[in-house]
């Protein structure tokens, strides 16, 4: 293995266990603030983190042209809008379940990007649909309880997790035309209003609250939104994409593993059969094969 692919897969692997954590520091700022303060915190926070990495990414080049700014600024206000609705489903998720199962649910977007991008002519092949069924039955010993009910907690997260497939559709569409890291920037300052508007109506959280839950928040906004996305963008240069992707669902082994450390959340046999199931789906779904035609 070449030094630079080693550096890139230890990069990503960095990456996945940062936001792995990262579930555990979102479901500890809940003892302190409401999912909208946390978020609308973290978001700002990563927003600014990214500035300097901007400044650092795009000394010498070109400025970009007038076309190309509007489908930055447009591109990282939809990502924006879909990250700040997504992560507060989440965000209220993760009070009614534990890390664990909220790592695993949230992985899920992994197979339902393929299976949207259906609505847009893009056939999904039998490896996706074999992991779809795999994973509906990890779903099931995961989420479903004596008497086929859900936990209100789940349901949230999964659709986290359906919001979040959207999410990256979006950004496929418009990440060729833009820098990556400037529409992640404008995505982090728009939800963080977003969630601003929500904190302000339903929350309205005091200064010692926030101060409170100072060291998820910045966990959350420094290492996840702001580090672990610049690791993301440098690790993945030398990286094949499948690689890239296998790498990083390892985030969702993370926050079980995280969230049995930090939280003492323990899951049973049953739910562990179901996460192995779901993570079995995941790898399979982006096993490289043939590209299905359009």
């Amino acid at each position: 293995m070449k030094k630079s692919t080693l550096r890139s897969s230890l990069l990503l692997l960095l990456t996945a266990v940062i936001w792995g954590v990262a579930f555990v520091a979102q479901s500890a700022g809940m003892d302190h603030v409401g999912p909208f303060t946390f978020n609308a915190v973290r978001s700002v926070i990563g927003g600014f983190v990214l500035i300097p990495c901007i400044w650092f990414l795009n000394r010498g080049r070109p400025k970009q042209q007038t076309q190309s700014r509007r489908d930055l600024v447009l591109g990282g206000v939809l990502c924006g809008v879909f990250l700040a609705v997504a992560s507060s489903f989440q965000q209220f998720g993760i009070q009614y379940t534990t890390v664990g199962k909220a790592g695993f649910i949230t992985a899920l977007y992994i197979l339902l990007v393929p299976l949207l991008g259906m609505l847009f002519g893009k056939k999904a092949g039998w490896r996706v649909w074999l992991a779809v069924a795999i994973a509906t039955g990890g779903m099931y010993l995961l989420c479903v309880k004596e008497g086929f009910s859900v936990a209100f907690g789940d349901l949230l997260v999964m659709t986290c997790a359906l919001l979040f497939a959207v999410h990256i559709l979006i950004i496929d569409h418009f990440s060729p035309r833009v820098d990556g890291v400037k529409m992640s920037c404008i995505q982090f300052f728009t939800c963080g209003a977003i969630c601003a508007v929500g904190m302000l109506l339903f929350e309205r959280p005091s200064p010692a609250q926030i101060l409170a839950a100072w060291l998820p928040i910045l966990y959350a906004g420094v290492m996840s939104c702001g580090v672990a996305y610049t690791l993301q963008i440098v690790g993945q240069r030398d990286t094949d994409p499948t690689v890239a992707s296998l790498i990083l669902s390892l985030e969702s082994v993370v926050s079980v593993l995280a969230g049995w450390a930090l939280l003492h959340q323990a899951l049973s046999r049953r739910e562990l059969f179901g996460c192995a199931l779901v993570f079995c789906a995941i790898i399979l779904a982006q096993l490289p094969g043939k590209t299905p035609e359009q």
